[in-house]
């Protein structure tokens, strides 16, 4: 009688890591569990996706975790320091300072979100269609991008709400205007490596026109360093729209918005520091968590380390 050998069942993560998978999703699915591999072992970067984590469940869930009214207060209650009642004091109208923080994340979200989702595909298209295209198309495009790129972000961003008046949706377009470019450069870039691949050749050879090689083939391949870009950049867009915000060109009174509350907290720095110190402090742990979490996605999206 032939002996027949035992062979073990395929565990999940063994089907994951499978060096020959059976379909796309297989592929698709031990990619992604590679990433997130090589993401969790990086600690920094868990802290700051716990950071933002947070600061999604504090947006979405505001209305019940802020005690008190982000907008109305009472005068009698003003500037009161730090206490049971109030954890991070009151401001000079007596609002509390806590709840204004937990509705002024909702801003916060919302405008790195819109300026995210406005600039990222433009920068995306310009820098594909400049670095596949080449020739005039590349030199315009680029010499487009480096008009934008000789301005300093925060002085642009000012001129053009200066120019379309003050509110938070204007400072969003804003922003949005100054943050493509350097997303075109980075776009550009990866497709002057790829555009000469064989892969992109092959697929030239079975039919494929410009557009279709540039949407289907040559955006996906940019998407890694875009991501990671976009995430180190949203410490920058939050700065930039407190700063806005903080000159009185950003969200309007009574809006939460953590600049415009660090702008009338400023008066009272030396004796009420809490009115100014409680949104600057949420300033910081935002930004420092969007900025680990873009390093530990740098790292865990880098080709380089693939083979590691």
């Amino acid at each position: 009688m032939s002996e027949t050998t035992y062979t073990p069942p395929l565990t999940r993560r063994d089907w994951l890591l499978s060096d020959r998978p059976a379909s796309r999703t297989q592929a698709r699915l031990g990619r992604a569990y590679v990433i997130w591999r090589r993401f969790s072992e990086n600690r920094l970067a868990l802290v700051g996706l716990l950071i933002l984590m947070a600061l999604l469940f504090v947006a979405a869930f505001a209305d019940v975790l802020a005690p008190y009214s982000p907008i109305q207060g009472d005068l009698r209650n003003g500037l009161l320091p730090p206490s049971a009642a109030n954890w991070f004091g009151t401001d000079e109208q007596g609002r509390d300072i806590l709840s204004r923080l937990i509705y002024g994340s909702r801003l916060t979200l919302l405008v790195v979100g819109l300026v995210a989702i406005i600039a990222a595909p433009v920068g995306l298209l310009v820098g594909t269609v400049s670095g596949y295209a080449g020739g005039w198309v590349d030199a315009i495009l680029m010499r487009i991008t480096d008009i934008f790129l000789a301005f300093p972000k925060l002085v642009l961003a000012l001129a053009l709400v200066a120019a379309l008046g003050p509110g938070i949706e204007n400072a969003i377009l804003a922003i949005a205007v100054t943050s493509w470019p350097p997303y075109a450069r980075i776009a550009r870039a990866e497709t002057m490596t790829f555009r000469n691949s064989d892969y992109i050749a092959a697929v030239k050879l079975m039919g494929a026109s410009p557009f279709r090689i540039v949407l289907r083939h040559i955006m996906p391949l940019c998407m890694s360093s875009l991501i990671v870009r976009v995430t180190l950049d949203m410490a920058g867009i939050i700065l930039t729209a407190a700063g806005l915000g903080f000159l009185g060109l950003g969200a309007q009174p009574p809006l939460p918005e953590w600049g415009a509350m660090i702008a009338s907290g400023r008066r009272f720095i030396l004796d009420q520091w809490w009115v100014a110190a409680a949104p600057g402090a949420a300033i910081l742990i935002v930004s420092l968590g969007f900025n680990l979490l873009g390093d530990g996605l740098r790292d865990a999206l880098d080709p380089k380390e693939a083979g590691q």
